[in-house]
């Protein structure tokens, strides 16, 4: 079976490394396809301003596009071009992948002030990362008729190189919200793992699925943990550090009840890992 992944940065690798090790035959489209490792064949692409070239075959797709910068030019340049180019060549080589996995973002949904969203819960987005991302997803849709298209929406990821909280924490210049305030999470290799699974089930699976954790946290409740596993003193009170991303609670039951597992079902599995050095960064 081949598997194109079509954006092969940090995440994108992980899931290439996890189809390879399954015995999948991976090619990962990049701007940088030297800095791929070996089990998987890299073609040179731009996704954000050409329609790439494919292999000949593809079994499944999954697309991992990442924004440059977090504005609006680099959004709109990497996730709807990014889209388009990708759906232009499959169309132009007349490929039909069997499934085709979109990794999108818990941004599609508005503050909820706490309130549990799941995937019934409407996407109405507030900033221009969700409304471009929400867009992206309309056009894959819009243009799979017949293929089982899928869309993760990722909630924060961290992991190997995304140490942004523990650098906040260590640096003193994290702060807890005085507001009570939730945040989703997720291990980047749970991420990974969960893409091949709902990629490679046999059941046939939903448009839309939440790839958060089992636990949607207070934010000062994770400023808290770290800190004490940093043996350093709790972060004081104040405006959010985080630049005030809202407050909802994402539930994952559609995930859960596919049989998929979570290596790191947490946010204290997840950063004491990180804190003793394991998991590897990829370029």
């Amino acid at each position: 079976m081949t598997v194109l992944i079509a954006g092969c940065g940090d995440l994108g690798t992980e899931v290439g490394l996890r189809f390879a090790a399954a015995g999948h035959h991976v090619v990962g489209l990049r701007r940088s396809p030297e800095k791929l490792p070996p089990e998987i064949h890299g073609i040179r692409a731009d996704l954000s301003g050409h329609v790439p070239e494919l292999p000949g075959a593809v079994d499944i797709l999954v697309i991992a596009i990442a924004a440059d910068a977090s504005t609006e030019e680099a959004y709109r340049a990497a996730y709807l071009n990014g889209v388009k180019n990708v759906l232009d060549a499959l169309e132009r080589q007349s490929i039909r992948p069997r499934r085709i996995l979109f990794v999108s973002s818990t941004a599609v949904y508005r503050d909820s002030g706490g309130a549990v969203v799941d995937e019934s819960t409407p996407a109405e987005p507030t900033r221009f990362s969700g409304r471009i991302l929400l867009e992206a997803e309309d056009l894959l849709f819009a243009r799979t008729a017949g293929t089982r298209a899928i869309s993760v929406r990722l909630g924060g990821i961290y992991g190997p190189g995304r140490t942004r909280l523990i650098d906040q924490v260590r640096s003193g210049k994290a702060t807890i919200p005085a507001q009570s305030k939730h945040t989703n999470r997720i291990h980047r290799d749970d991420a990974a793992a969960m893409i091949v699974h709902l990629a490679t089930m046999e059941q046939e699976p939903e448009a839309v699925y939440l790839g958060v954790d089992d636990d949607p946290a207070e934010y000062g409740d994770v400023l808290r943990f770290l800190a004490a596993e940093l043996q350093l003193p709790a972060p004081p009170v104040g405006p959010a550090s985080d630049g005030g991303a809202g407050d909802k609670r994402c539930s994952n039951s559609r995930l859960r009840s596919t049989g998929f597992t979570f290596a790191y079902p947490s946010f204290r599995e997840g950063y004491r890992a990180i804190l003793a050095g394991k998991g590897v960064r990829h370029p």
